[in-house]
């Protein structure tokens, strides 16, 4: 007790005051600190010394306190699995099978998610011949965690070692339910086939390409028929999964898959309209595999006729991708069409034109019209002189003649072709109609003196087209009928011409109508009236736009004149620029007039 008393009364020896709390010069880390006890081995510990066992027990005392500090181990942290296996493992090692059972299944306990553990336990049991045992462990895994691969594969190679065919097969079965990845249809289909069972092996491979249908599984569904012999199924495989992916999923490794089949059992004709049917569907980008086969078997067993057809269908590919790109490219699409007339069939080439003409352009203006209606008159010249078709060339024709938009342009040309083309085939009435023999008709009428039926013909020809000569010949006609107020019906006309052809988009037209009217104003009209058409007038503005060439490239700019009326409200804030524009530009001039002589500002000033 005073020992202990004269302990506790021994002061603490004071620790020294740092004075000096700046950080050292050279900083040690706890990556150094570790690094050295490594180099110096400080924390080794030496080997615990071997022990010999001589009797029962001292040999019950070592396992108790084995089992002991496995025990605490586990203790300590239950969710260690490494922890539960070694302790198992060391309870097998010892024979003690039962034990180590249950410390596997007090591990599923903790956490059954573990695939190790389970491979473990099973591996156990089977090492010790416990078949059922290692079934059930099979059966339980497989049902706790379906999507475990690794379990299936082993469950179902015990069952085939055993000799168990009919259970790995129900093992399979079962594994097949989860529709799992494709390595474990192959290896049920490699299971039947070491059995010599083809027509099993043969149903898994249908259901296998309906769970996972792609190209290579159908492909090797195929190869397998082949390679059994049974060639007419290996054919109708291929032709099912032609028609299964079909025209929007086609692949171009099944058609070379085909062919080089076909190949091998010397249907040669069939190879060509496999790859042939190929080339007309799929785009070019995807089907150089397809072109490279195509060509090595022409050059094997084709003749110079299949080799040529090769060379069109590459063509032909080319021209599709440039009209996919841009359908209103017309260049490519006279290019297409010149390839399919001078070797396609006459459908073939129809469904080309009728492809082409498809593309209307989206903007009514004449200029972006004059190339695309030339498609239509070399589909009308087509259907005359290849075709033979007379009947399809005055559908063509009249079918391009409701197209164009009259109202605003008009195409002479395609009126005097189509009744060129009715003459040739002696059917006049048509070509009177197509003609508009309507100036002779009318010239007819103003000779008879028949007034009001010239102007029922000039209402009826205006309800075809809006031309502006018919509009200033009509105008005329009411001039020169030397009737009473053909003044006033002439200014009448002109005043409605005006307003029919505001949305006129040929701005020259609409300014040779206005220049006739107040030449008729100069002439018969009011001071007044010649104001007014005065003030109608459009100015004339320099402008410029894109050029595009024929790829559809830029090709750089060009000045053009445009016409600015002032009828036009959308036109309204352009006069008024204009009108600023021109005033400071009168200012200006001023303004250096000024400058050039500034004696005559002072003269004018003192005057």
């Amino acid at each position: 007790m005073a020992a202990s008393t004269a302990a506790g009364k021994q002061r603490i020896p004071k620790v020294a005051k740092v004075k000096n709390k700046a950080p050292a010069e050279v900083q040690i880390t706890a990556e150094q600190l570790l690094r050295e006890a490594k180099e110096r081995e400080l924390e080794l510990l030496p080997p615990p010394p071997q022990q010999k066992i001589t009797d029962e027990e001292e040999l019950n005392d070592y396992k108790l306190r084995k089992r002991k500090t496995f025990e605490d181990n586990i203790r300590k942290n239950r969710t260690v699995i490494s922890n539960w296996i070694k302790y198992a493992q060391w309870e097998e090692s010892l024979k003690e099978i039962q034990r180590a059972r249950s410390i596997y299944e007090r591990a599923l306990d903790v956490d059954y998610r573990n695939i190790t553990l389970w491979l473990k336990y099973a591996e156990m049991e089977m090492k010790n011949r416990q078949v059922n045992h290692a079934r059930n462990i099979w059966d339980r895994a497989i049902t706790t965690l379906p999507r475990v691969n690794q379990f299936w594969y082993k469950y179902t190679y015990m069952e085939e070692m055993l000799g168990n065919v009919a259970g790995a097969r129900q093992v399979f079965e079962r594994w097949m339910e989860w529709q799992p990845e494709e390595q474990a249809w192959h290896s049920y289909i490699n299971f039947e086939l070491r059995y010599k069972e083809v027509d099993r092996a043969r149903t898994i491979y249908e259901r296998f390409v309906l769970v996972h249908p792609d190209v290579k599984n159908w492909i090797k569904y195929a190869r397998f028929e082949e390679k059994h012999g049974y060639f007419a199924h290996a054919r109708k495989v291929y032709e099912r999964a032609v028609e299964f992916f079909g025209d929007e999923h086609m692949d171009e490794h099944l058609y070379v898959a085909f062919a080089k089949f076909e190949e091998n059992q010397k249907e040669f004709e069939r190879v060509r309209v496999i790859y042939k049917y190929a080339l007309d569907r799929i785009s070019k980008q995807e089907a150089q595999e397809l072109f490279k086969n195509y060509t090595i078997f022409e050059k094997k067993f084709g003749d110079r006729r299949g080799i040529e057809d090769i060379i069109v269908s590459k063509r032909r590919f080319q021209y599709e991708e440039e009209v996919k790109a841009n359908p209103h490219n017309y260049d490519a699409w006279f290019d297409y069409l010149r390839l399919v007339e001078s070797d396609a069939e006459a459908e073939t080439v129809r469904e080309v034109y009728e492809r082409a003409i498809a593309n209307v352009p989206p903007i009514q203006e004449k200029r972006h019209w004059k190339r695309y209606i030339y498609l239509w008159v070399n589909y009308a010249l087509y259907e005359e002189l290849e075709a033979k078709d007379p009947e399809r060339t005055r559908q063509v024709y009249q079918a391009s003649l409701k197209l164009i938009p009259h109202k605003k342009f008009t195409f002479a040309k395609m009126w005097l072709l189509y009744a060129q083309f009715e003459i040739r085939q002696k059917n006049l009435p048509f070509a009177r109609r197509a003609l508009v023999l309507w100036k002779s008709y009318i010239d007819f009428e103003i000779e008879q003196e028949e007034t009001e039926r010239t102007r029922n013909l000039y209402r009826r020809l205006l309800q075809r087209t809006q031309h502006v000569k018919v509009w200033i010949s009509f105008a005329q006609f009411e001039l020169s009928s030397g009737k009473e107020g053909s003044l006033a019906k002439c200014r009448q006309i002109y005043e409605e011409a005006n307003k029919t052809m505001r949305n006129c988009e040929e701005k020259e037209e609409r300014l040779m109508l206005l220049e006739s009217w107040r030449s008729f104003e100069d002439e018969f009209g009011t001071i007044s009236d010649k104001e007014r058409v005065d003030k109608l007038m459009p100015e004339k503005v320099k402008k410029r736009r894109k050029v595009q060439a024929d790829d559809g490239s830029d090709a750089g700019w060009e000045e053009y004149y445009d016409y600015i009326f002032p009828e036009d409200a959308a036109n309204q804030p352009n006069l008024k620029l204009l009108a600023m524009a021109k005033l400071w530009k009168k200012q200006q001039q001023e303004k250096e007039a000024t400058e050039q002589d500034p004696d005559k500002d002072v003269d004018e000033s003192e005057s």
